[in-house]
């Protein structure tokens, strides 16, 4: 399996757009779904996008308007471009290679800090 490395977090004010990548060791061309997820502090892991090989995207309906997932199977890389920020978006954001049968690759995360 591949090994997943998320970049491109970092602290920016309310309304402030940032841009999440995740490098992938190998090709993501075989990885079906994969998608960026997030955790803030004593809340439970959710799903902020996800995405399958044929360009299909899951997300909740709340962030459909900001958060903009793609991925470039050519650049083994996946993206999350997040607009308009909001200090309840604050949390830790997780890259996954979904392989199915409930096996799954995590990066190590990359934090995202909004201010008000």
């Amino acid at each position: 399996q591949v090994q997943l490395e998320e970049s491109g977090g970092g602290s920016v004010q309310a309304g402030g757009s940032l841009r999440l990548s995740c490098k992938a060791s190998g090709s993501i061309y075989n990885i079906n779904l994969m998608g960026w997820h997030r955790q803030a502090p004593g809340k439970e892991r959710e799903v902020v996008a996800q995405i399958t090989r044929g360009g299909n995207v899951n997300q909740p309906v709340s962030l459909r308007d900001r958060f903009t997932i793609s991925r470039d199977d050519y650049a083994n890389t996946l993206y999350l471009q997040m607009n308009r920020l909001k200090p309840e978006d604050t949390a830790v954001y997780y890259c996954a290679a979904h392989y199915g049968g409930n096996y799954d690759v995590w990066g190590q995360g990359t934090q995202v800090t909004v201010s008000s």
